[in-house]
């Protein structure tokens, strides 16, 4: 198997994978949306989970605090054995904090600078490559009055990050984080394809496009494959994020999104059966 295509993301200067892993199930297993339950892996299987990563030239992780201590556990393990911190491009989040199986949100200022500075710390790097504000759903509301996306650019201006965007829930909210960010993060898959224009939108200027929940959280079965070669084909998509904590179903991901096939759906997939 050959190493997956690498995507440059919009103008930051990174290359990253066309698929990328989700670190969730590293760090957290309460108040998830998964269909099945899972136990969040010892580091050393979660070690070979991201050894198998990189053999299969993934390059993205995407971690955030809100995922438990998933950012502690990766600053580990990058840490440990013959695993380099500039192998991997790191994104994490800002805004969502996770305690006690409740999210609460902010994202004032103060607390966007204390949590990038933290997630520094844990990740136990000198920068971050990409740090997402983490929405609650006021997509709008967080972009034009709370102020993080200055916080952010001033961060970037000093070195502290490479690149800024946000993790957004609506097509409104996509569409203004592709005019004064980096790169935005959208949900995609068979069951939800509001946030398409964004895509187009982001090709037009130049911003890198993370996908999330292309297999709406494990909810997707046999056609998996066929949706993630959807996903990562559509003009506009750099990365897709999957989260597993199983390397046989990242090594099955990578040869569905290789496969010589051509995808599957024209312009949007199948509606749900």
């Amino acid at each position: 198997m050959s190493r997956l295509e690498r995507r440059p993301l919009g103008t930051t200067g990174l290359q990253v994978s066309i698929l990328g892993l989700g670190t969730v199930k590293l760090g957290r297993d309460t108040g998830l949306k998964y269909p099945r339950p899972f136990t969040i892996p010892d580091d050393a299987a979660a070690g070979r989970l991201l050894d198998q990563a990189a053999e299969l030239g993934i390059n993205l992780l995407d971690t955030a605090p809100a995922y438990g201590d998933a950012e502690q556990r990766l600053g580990r393990l990058l840490a440990a054995g013959n695993r380099r911190r500039d192998d991997w491009v790191i994104v994490t989040k800002t805004g969502e904090i996770h305690e006690n199986g409740v999210s609460r949100f902010d994202f004032s200022p103060e607390h966007t600078r204390s949590s990038v500075m933290r997630s520094l710390e844990r990740l136990g790097t000198d920068r971050i490559d990409c740090v997402l504000i983490h929405s609650d759903g006021g997509d709008l509301e967080i972009l034009r009055e709370q102020g993080t996306l200055d916080v952010l650019a001033d961060l970037k201006q000093a070195g502290v990050i490479r690149a800024f965007g946000m993790s957004t829930k609506t097509l409104a909210g996509g569409l203004a984080a592709v005019a004064h960010c980096d790169l935005v993060m959208v949900t995609l898959n068979r069951d939800q394809v509001d946030e398409l224009p964004v895509l187009a939108a982001a090709h037009r200027r130049g911003c890198g496009v993370l996908v999330k929940k292309p297999l709406a959280s494990g909810h997707l079965g046999a056609e998996a494959g066929d949706l993630l070669r959807w996903v990562t084909s559509r003009r506009g998509v750099t990365s897709a994020v999957v989260g597993t904590i199983d390397p046989q179903h990242l090594i099955a991901n990578v040869a569905a999104i290789e496969s010589d096939r051509p995808p599957p759906y024209a312009v949007s997939p199948p509606p749900r059966s």
